[in-house]
């Protein structure tokens, strides 16, 4: 699978090569803020699968640093330093993310009365076990 995707003006664009390592949503205040929407949808890949070009600022946050775009503010990639996994935004990606399916959800106690749980997907009320997003 190769995927490509990029920030609203074009400055920073990306690719990834391979499957995603898992794929969810997160209900957390933090990803509520950043995506600016009731939830954050995001994949997991091997940093080696992917290529980034363009200029990132950086935001610090629980997950680690949060990448986006310094012209027009797209938040587009984060990842922990000690980890060898970015995790990248979903909303971003040039196709829409449709065969992309989440297998898990994070701050389920966050998520919105109105917004069902993905059927079949985990369901953690806070991070998932592993620490990992």
């Amino acid at each position: 699978m190769k995927l490509s995707g990029g920030c609203n003006c074009g400055q920073v664009r990306y690719e990834l090569d391979g499957e995603p390592i898992r794929v969810g949503i997160c209900h957390c205040e933090t990803c509520r803020k950043e995506s600016g929407s009731a939830f954050s949808f995001f994949g997991i890949w091997p940093k080696a699968s992917a290529t980034l070009s363009g200029e990132l600022g950086c935001w610090q946050s629980r997950a680690g640093g949060e990448r986006f775009c310094p012209k027009c503010g797209s938040s587009l990639f984060s990842w922990n330093d000690e980890s060898d996994q970015i995790e990248i935004k979903l909303g971003t990606l040039d196709s829409p993310p449709s065969a992309l399916v989440p297998a898990y959800e994070l701050w389920t106690i966050r998520r919105e009365p109105w917004l069902a749980h993905q059927k079949g997907a985990e369901q953690h009320a806070r991070d998932r076990q592993d620490s990992g997003a």
